[in-house]
Order: C-alpha cells, then structure tokens, then sequence
C-alpha cells in the first residue's frame, strides 16, 4: 500500500463520520474508555490536595479543601458551561454535515472560556471574603481557606481552556489524546504537590499552586491540536473566535444542565457546611471534625460517580452525531448501552464501600474517632448508588440531543428540589426518633437520590417512545420511497 493511501486510511479511522457508522458498543468503548480514566484523574486534582494536606497539615488542610470544594465544583461547572456545551452543538453540526459552522462553534467556545476566566479571577480580587462567609468557613481557616481559594481562581483560565476544550477532542475523533491531556496534568499536580507541600513544607499555598500548574500542563497539548495539528477534523481559527452573541447563547443553552449540576452541587455543598457548622459544635465531634470526616467520604463518592460523567462524557457526541443525522435507532442504543455501563459501575463501587471502607477513608489521612464515623457516613451515602448511573445518563441525554431544558430540570431534580430541602429538615425530624442530627443530615442523600431516579425514569420514558415513533415514521418513509421505484 502506498504512503498516501496509507494517511488517507488512517484520516477515515480517525474521521468524526464514523460516529453514524462503526457498532454503538465500540465506538462507546473508543470515546468512554479514555474519557472515565480522564475523569478520573480530573476529580483527583482536590483529592491529591487533599490526601497530601491531610498528611502534611492534619485535619486543618483536609477541612480547607473541604471548604474549598464548592468553589472548585463551580469552576469545574465554568469550564462545562462552554465546553460541553459547545462540543454537543459541534456534535449535532457535524452531523448535519456542516463543519465550517462546527469550527465557528468552537472558536466562540474558547472565546466564551478566556471570558469567563477573567471575570472568575475578578471576583476572587475583590469578593472573596463575602465567598468565604457563604461557604460557612469558620474564624480559624478563614487565612489558609483565602490563600488557596484565590490561588485556585487566579490560575483558573489553565483549567478552563484545558478541560473545556478538551471536550472537542472526542468529537474530533481523538478520545486517546484527550485522555493522554488529563493524566499529564494530573501526574504532574502530584508530583508538584510532592515537591511543594511535602518536600519544601509550602502548606495550603503550595498545594494550590501545584494544582494550577498541574492544570496548565494539560491545558498545553489540547490547544496545540486545535491550532497547529494540520490534520486536525477541525481547527480553533482566530477568524472564528470573533464573538457571535446568537451562536454564543446557544452554545451556553446546551452547556446550562453541566453548568447546573456543577452550581447545585455547589449549593448543596454550601448549605452542608453551614449545617455542620451547626450541628457539629454541638457533638463532640466538633464543626472541625464533622466537616473533615463528611468531605472525606463526600470526596471518595465524587471520584466513584466521575467515571459515569467520564461515560456520558465518551457518548456524547455519539448521540449528538446521530441526533443531527437522524439515525433515531443509533440514539437509542447509545443510551441503552451507557445506561447498562453506567449501572455496572455505580454497583461496582457500592460494592467496594462495603467490602472496604476503611482503606477507602483511610486514603484522606482520617483516622482516630472520626474514622468510624466517616465510614458510617460513607455507606450511607452509597445506600440506593447503583440507581444513580441511570439517572446521570438520562439527564446527559438530553443536552446531548439539544434539549437543554429538560436536562437542566433533570440536573435540579436532585440536588436543588430534593436534597437541599430534605438536608434541612431531617436534622430537625428524625433526632425525634433517636437518629443524630449528623446522621440525620447524610440520611438526605439516599431519599434524594430515589426520588430523582423516579422523576429520571418518567422523562427517558417518554422520550424513548418518541424516539421509536421517529424511528418507525422515517422506516415507513424509506419503505415508501423504495416501493414508488
């Protein structure tokens, strides 16, 4: 085979087009594979804070990064808002054939992501001490809490041009080098945590910095595909980064549902440590201890469910591709497929929770008294797990598919309209029949993850049915066009 045909082979493997024709089962394992390992080492960045604060600093360093969760969920959620966003529109445009529109989409995506990144380390300049206060942080970590947090925020633009961009390099056929992108940012935010917090004694600061650094190293090679990779599917133009408000307001309508679950688990963050704050001062426990041994078990579920967005991530521009090209059937088996995968793999660490807690706990440098109860409060948590899969895949669905506003409300049903309520008022019933008011408060995340399953079920229901009637309506056309030949 000569070298030309050889490229132009390998052009074709690596060409979005195959979204609307290689088996749903390989091309799910091509994108997801990469994509849950990313994400996996994403979520580790205020793990690996954690884990080393916790041993070089105690129970302060793991209590700051608790407190600092919130703010780095919502920047997370930022960097989604354009990114995610942005790639299922290009998916869906790719599908109608329309690449030069695509390249459009995504140079207003990068746009949208230096913006926001600005405005981001603005507000940490001048309003980060009402933050501080919102986020219920206490007198005594009110220094090192503010030095990481700004820290974090000022170096932001790494993490959102990084990871929002780098949503683009699965539809672009490359989920390889999009996962090769976050573990090298996430390998050297080890090692530079190493280096500054245990080797040169640099606390909360150090690890904030290692963080920030470790996120310009992944950011590096993704904007270098975009920009210099000639064979690129497509490109990030600087004629296409010129600002297009309509263009611009429907990349932001298809990113809201990643944005609000990022936002809604900052609230619901938010008000569990004004809860704590509350109710751990009166255990014995203390504000301290609740808040350290709560965040550890709530960090250790955060890295279990990021596989399942790694998931949704990989089948995104799957059902996009073929919601664009309208080849309904493919749609329906992508989510059938990631709704099996994401299931297996929620039962697979509910599993693990109960076989090996303590390991599990014992990885955030918790031990002593708080070290039972973290891993009470991890079971607990994990009670109904193997039904969140589910409902995180059928909310996806809908951003994937262009309906922004049904994901959005999936995203709410369980963090805002559930959770935060029951959050609030079990601490205040359940004491009544001799449960803990700490206890009481982790009983709220298995009821709100039920009722957000059964509100999930019945929209991916009725969607499934149109679905099939848009499947059976276009075969009954073929056949008809076939039959008049």
């Amino acid at each position: 085979m000569s070298e030309p045909e050889s490229i132009q082979q390998e052009k074709e493997k690596q060409s979005p087009d195959r979204l609307g024709t290689m088996k749903i089962g390989k091309l799910l394992l091509e994108f997801s594979i990469p994509a849950i390992i990313s994400m996996i080492f994403n979520s580790l960045y205020n793990v690996v804070d954690t884990a080393f604060l916790g041993h070089a600093v105690g129970d302060v360093g793991i209590a700051v990064t608790t407190l600092a969760l919130p703010v780095m969920t919502i920047l997370m959620g930022f960097s989604m808002l354009a990114g995610q966003g942005g790639n299922a529109l290009t998916a869906i445009q790719l599908g109608e054939g329309r690449k030069d529109l695509a390249e459009k989409t995504l140079g207003n995506s990068a746009t949208l992501l230096i913006g926001i990144s600005i405005l981001v380390a603005l507000a940490a300049a001048f309003f980060i001490n009402p933050l501080l206060v919102l986020l219920g942080t206490p007198a005594d970590l009110f220094a090192p809490t503010q030095a990481f947090v700004q820290i974090i925020c000022f170096g932001f633009i790494f993490q959102s041009l990084g990871m929002g961009l780098n949503n683009f390099l699965r539809t672009a056929g490359k989920p390889t080098l999009a996962l090769y992108t976050m573990v090298f940012g996430t390998t050297m935010c080890i090692v530079l945590n190493y280096v500054f917090v245990m080797m040169f004694g640099w606390g909360v600061e150090g690890s904030a910095v290692a963080t920030i650094l470790g996120q310009a190293c992944g950011m590096v090679p993704v904007v270098w595909y975009f920009v210099f990779n000639k064979n690129a599917a497509f490109k990030l133009r600087l004629s296409c980064m010129a600002p297009d408000v309509r263009l611009m307001g429907k990349i932001l309508s298809l990113g809201l549902a990643s944005f609000v679950m990022q936002v809604a688990a900052t609230a619901v963050t938010v008000v569990l440590n004004q809860l704590l704050s509350i109710y751990g001062a009166q255990d014995p426990l203390g504000a301290e201890g609740a808040l350290a041994a709560i965040g550890a078990a709530n960090k250790a579920i955060m890295f279990a469910i990021m596989p399942v967005i790694g998931l949704i991530m990989g089948s995104q521009p799957i059902i996009g591709y073929n919601y664009g090209a309208r080849q309904w059937q493919r749609v329906l088996d992508t989510v059938k497929w990631a709704s099996v995968w994401a299931t297996g793999m929620m039962i697979f660490f509910w599993v693990l929770v109960h076989v090996i807690p303590g390991p599990i706990i014992g990885i955030f440098g918790i031990s002593g008294d708080l070290e039972q109860f973290a891993i009470t409060v991890l079971k607990l948590d994990t009670l109904v797990l193997p039904i969140v899969g589910f409902q995180i895949v059928g909310s996806s669905y809908f951003q994937s598919s262009g309906q922004p506003l049904k994901s959005a409300i999936l995203e709410m049903t369980r963090q805002v309209i559930y959770l935060i309520p029951l959050y609030i008022i079990f601490p205040m019933v359940l004491p009544v029949f001799g449960v803990s008011s700490l206890v009481s408060i982790v009983l709220a995340v298995p009821t709100a993850d039920t009722l957000a399953f059964v509100t999930t079920v019945f929209f991916v229901v009725r969607e499934v049915k149109k679905l099939r009637r848009l499947r059976d309506d276009a075969d009954d056309a073929v056949r008809t066009v076939a039959a008049r030949l």
